[in-house]
């Protein structure tokens, strides 16, 4: 007899595929999702999945990923393609045009791609959360070259992409890219579990520190963060995949004009980018812990 219930997948989001009671209650139990998530060999086993997902076989592909759609709710049926060569290109998918449309007004900031709302609140003291209790600082998460006093007293929103959701990020307003700092780091698993145990996670995994300066003049920062199984990030405007062999911080200066919209470029899997913007800007209406969005839907707004 199979449930029906909704379950907790192991990537933090919800499954509402049936699944045996046994796997539910496996599934539930914190302790043993954290150790399967965490205690192993992270950054060995991230580039052994960054090299499998890049195996170019239809029925191996086929096959990993009926796998995948046991474990998570994956829907395809917004891709722009149905059939993939590997499962890198099923996690990197593009979608169908008009698939996300990007709010228009100039004074919205948009989100940058499709996730849950996590952790969020104002900069206070350089200091933000990634779960109740667990407080980290802006400046070791920037690193040691980048000046993060432009959001004190500005808001943070974490936005969380499970495995199953689309990866690719987009420009959440018209602006220039100027900098990227690429910053070397672990693995650890970014999921709900782990962000309630590991002190400072978001500081330990590996990321990129992206810095933009808004048409209207405010500068922001999009800083995505990678995990397990997921350690490359690429951007378009550098023409560069950042990954685990790049070690220590590079500094990457650029002058990339974007328009809003416009994409940046992709996660290889599920993974984190924390927003943030300098005073002036507030919640758009409706944002809350917890609720599922989508790019280009409001995510904040400037003030009058």
């Amino acid at each position: 007899m199979k449930n029906h219930d909704a379950l907790p997948a192991p990537d933090g989001g919800l499954d509402h595929g049936p699944r045996p009671g046994w796997f539910k209650r496996l599934v539930a139990q914190e302790d043993l999702n954290f150790l399967l998530t965490n205690r192993v060999p992270r950054i060995a086993l991230t580039k052994l999945m960054g090299r499998f997902s890049r195996i170019e076989s239809p029925l191996l592909t086929k096959l990993t990923i009926a796998v995948w759609r046991w474990f998570t709710l994956l829907d395809l049926s917004e891709a722009k393609h149905q059939s993939f060569r590997s499962l890198k290109d099923c996690f990197t998918r593009e979608l169908k045009p008009g698939a996300r449309v990007f709010d228009a007004r100039p004074d919205i900031f948009a989100s940058p791609s499709d996730a849950i709302v996590g952790a969020m609140g104002v900069v206070r003291q350089g200091r933000i959360y990634q779960a109740k209790g667990f407080p980290y600082s802006t400046e070791e998460l920037f690193g040691p070259t980048q000046d993060a006093s432009a959001f004190e007293g500005g808001r943070f929103v974490t936005l969380r992409l499970t495995s199953a959701m689309y990866h690719r990020f987009h420009a959440p307003a018209d602006g220039t890219v100027e900098h990227v700092t690429y910053l070397s780091g672990d693995t650890w698993n970014v999921n709900p579990v782990a962000l309630k145990r590991v002190e400072r996670l978001f500081c330990r995994n590996e990321r990129a520190v992206v810095r933009m300066t808004l048409a209207s003049g405010h500068p922001i920062a999009l800083v995505p963060v990678a995990a397990i199984l997921v350690a490359s990030i690429r951007l378009h405007f550098l023409d560069v995949l950042l990954h685990l062999g790049r070690k220590g911080a590079h500094e990457m200066p650029c002058d990339a004009p974007h328009v809003k919209g416009q994409e940046m470029g992709w996660f290889e899997h599920g993974s984190t980018i924390i927003v943030f913007v300098p005073p002036g800007f507030e919640l758009a209406e409706g944002i809350a812990t917890g609720q599922q969005i989508r790019a280009g839907q409001a995510l904040l707004k400037l003030s009058a």
